[in-house]
């Protein structure tokens, strides 16, 4: 069993400056490239954490607060919530910052990633250090999660 880590051993951060070709018909930016930064910054924080290759097993929540245009900074900020055996939940927060280093959120998403063996299958990812208030919040915040989804894969859904 490997050694637990701390949540900021594996925070990660993604800086994008909103181009054309990132921007839809209405002026804003694609929901779908969005889901695309946010998953890469998931799945560095999984690899960064597990030491493991990783799959994207499920979004589990995805929230547009508001939009970003073109010419903005985008700045997505990813960290581990809550782990279980071989998943661990990915919290993503997603910013507009202004020029004077303001930030504005956009989005929150939590991604669930699963550790994958030298195989391709499921394999133990190590446990997390609980360091502040805010850390054991989204861990109980993670576990409740968890819960829901396990009952809704016993559901079918």
């Amino acid at each position: 069993m490997r050694e637990p880590k701390r949540v900021s051993d594996s925070q990660t951060e993604q800086i994008q400056i909103l181009m054309h070709n990132h921007i839809n018909g209405v002026g804003r930016l694609f929901g779908g490239q969005l889901v695309e930064w946010i998953d890469v910054v998931a799945a560095v924080v999984a690899r960064r954490h597990s030491g493991c290759n990783i799959t994207t097993a499920a979004i589990d929540n995805l929230q547009f607060k508001a939009g970003a245009y073109l010419n903005d900074t985008l700045v997505l900020i990813g960290r581990i919530t809550w782990v279980g055996r071989t998943s661990m939940e990915v919290r993503v927060d997603t910013y507009v910052e202004d020029l004077g280093g303001f930030r504005r959120p956009v989005n929150r998403a939590y991604l669930v990633m699963v550790a994958l063996d030298e195989n391709e299958r499921a394999t133990q990812v190590p446990g997390l250090i609980l360091e502040t208030e805010m850390e054991r919040a989204e861990w109980e915040a993670g576990a409740r999660r968890a819960e829901l989804r396990r009952a809704r894969r016993k559901e079918g859904y």
